[in-house]
């Protein structure tokens, strides 16, 4: 009987031992995981090399806005400077056609100031959103390459412990 008991015990420790064992992921499992997650990470940094791109890109076009209205700002400047000089002229000649032509003009032009300042006011905003975007994308790639480097490094140890088993 005890004969029977200890074979039974027995059976039922291997089973359990060869059920664990199995259970449990080998090396091969983790060096597979490994690679999927390193190219995950690959793709994630594909991912975020092209939306720093695209922000490279639109700050460039926001640049180039900016760098636009800065020269229709001068312009209406001058052409806002040549109004006042028109209303001071139309003054002194007492004409009442040229002092109201000469108020249109300026008031027009003051308009045209306004609008363009209020436009590079909007455009620096862009600019700077689009730089803060940039920044978060490089820093979200830092993070990625290292966390790849790290995927990298891990799946070489797998490798070599699984080699070595």
């Amino acid at each position: 009987m005890r004969t029977l008991i200890n074979w039974t015990v027995g059976a039922a420790c291997a089973t359990v031992m060869v059920t664990g064992f199995s259970a449990l992921p080998g090396a091969a499992q983790d060096v597979k995981g490994d690679r999927r997650e390193l190219r995950q990470d690959t793709r994630e940094i594909r991912q975020d090399r092209r939306d720093i791109r695209q922000d490279t890109r639109e700050i460039r076009g926001d640049r180039q806005e900016i760098a636009k209205d800065t020269q229709e700002i001068r312009q209406d400047r001058k052409d806002l400077e040549a109004s006042r000089q028109q209303l001071r002229d139309a003054y002194k000649s007492g004409d009442p056609g040229a002092i109201k032509a000469a108020r249109e003009s300026f008031h027009k032009n003051r308009g045209e100031l306004r609008s363009d300042l209020k436009d590079r006011r909007q455009d620096v905003q862009e600019l700077n959103r689009d730089r803060q975007e940039r920044r978060a994308d490089v820093r979200e790639l830092r993070r990625d390459k290292h966390e790849r480097r790290e995927d990298g490094r891990e799946l070489h140890r797998d490798a070599g412990a699984r080699r070595a088993k």
